[in-house]
């Protein structure tokens, strides 16, 4: 094997790695952001937990703030 193709063999496989790695981080931002994005389906994601989470903090509040004894 000349010097050449050992040089084209190598870039080769660092191009092939690098792309691995590329493909792999767009995945996993996609796979994260998509928790983050409206879903149109009632909340099923980490927003509309949240935000159900918030309402029923404030109705607990509420139910507190009747009961107190004056």
């Amino acid at each position: 094997m000349t010097t050449a193709q050992s040089l084209i063999t190598m870039a080769i496989a660092v191009a092939t790695l690098l792309g691995c790695a590329a493909g792999l981080v767009r995945h996993l931002v996609k796979y994260y952001l998509s928790e983050l994005k409206d879903d149109g389906n009632g909340g099923h994601n980490l927003v509309g937990r949240v935000e159900r989470i918030e309402k029923r903090t404030d109705a607990i509040y509420e139910l507190l703030v009747r009961s107190k004894p004056e």
